[in-house]
């Protein structure tokens, strides 16, 4: 059984009369990205701020690595919030220094793993500008890595990929693919569907303040498998009879949905002996289809 560097306990915040999360609980595997998804409005940003210590949950328990969550550990935690921050009026380089140092490091320590990350992300030039001199995505570079200069047990990204035309994403994708390659818990909040299909291997669904889904994208996806299946054929319409309905109809490519009780392998035996199949192929569903039916069925 995976190991858990975070376990989220019940835990529930209120701002007077509005619940931002009741009752949440995650656990979030060592070395794992963790997807943490939902709506506008859902709570994920209130979770992210109370693991990060900005703020306290009225009741619950936070388990950082098997000990309770403290103040001690913001130095083993690296969070890149959604709104970025940055003194508009200090030179890049400087302001990576310093935002190094508040994380413990010393400056020759930070001077010399900047100038590598500077380096390796092709921005050494900048290090001499002023951020308002910089572009919202090349101010989200800088941030990037000071955010994961310390190297931290878990980072918390918040929506990376804002900002960013689709080179730089698919750069900063690179990265946090490799910090999880060498160990690095990932917590990364997105409202891209695709991101989580592509990088994440476990996931939480909050919804209206509570978890609604959550365990290993693998799982939940048969959990979400339903009898629906893609059958291309070569020169022959599908009909519907009793082993499946066809439900959806495109060239020669058609979706059907299988009776109750039929076996994939009953219906595939019934295809092939009276037509000419190309494929046949069991429909998984995707991760914007599990976040909208959820969401819709909470």
């Amino acid at each position: 059984m995976q190991e858990n560097l975070l376990i989220v306990e019940n835990v529930t915040k209120k701002y007077r009369d509005y619940t931002a999360l009741l009752n949440v609980n995650i656990s979030v595997p060592k070395g794992s990205i963790y997807g943490l998804l939902g709506p506008n409005g859902a709570g994920k940003t209130t979770l992210m701020r109370i693991i990060n210590q900005i703020t306290a949950p009225d009741s619950g328990n936070l388990l950082f690595d098997g000990l309770k969550l403290e103040k001690h550990h913001i130095s083993e935690i690296g969070y890149l919030p959604e709104e970025r921050g940055l003194y508009k009026k200090m030179k890049v380089g400087e302001q990576a220094l310093y935002l190094a140092q508040l994380k413990g490091m010393s400056y020759t320590e930070a001077l010399e793993k900047l100038k590598f990350w500077f380096t390796k992300l092709d921005i050494l030039d900048w290090w001499n500008k002023k951020v308002e001199e910089l572009s919202k995505g090349m101010a989200q570079k800088i941030q990037f890595v000071v955010t994961v200069i310390h190297e931290p047990k878990l980072l918390i990204f918040d929506e990376p990929f804002s900002g960013f035309d689709p080179i730089n994403a698919a750069i900063i994708r690179k990265e946090i693919l490799e910090l999880s390659e060498k160990g690095t818990t990932i917590i990364f909040s997105t409202h891209r569907m695709e991101s989580v299909e592509e990088i994440c291997d476990h996931i939480a669904l909050i919804n209206k303040s509570k978890t609604i889904l959550e365990g290993p994208i693998d799982g939940i996806k048969k959990q979400f498998t339903n009898n629906n299946y893609e059958v291309i054929t070569k020169d022959s319409v599908l009909t519907d009879n009793k082993f499946y309905q066809v439900t959806h109809k495109k060239d020669d490519i058609f979706q059907i949905q299988l009776s109750e009780g039929t076996k994939g392998k009953d219906a595939l035996a019934f295809i092939n002996k009276n037509y000419e199949i190309v494929s046949y192929k069991k429909e998984t569903p995707s991760m914007e289809d599990i976040f909208i039916k959820a969401v819709n069925n909470a």
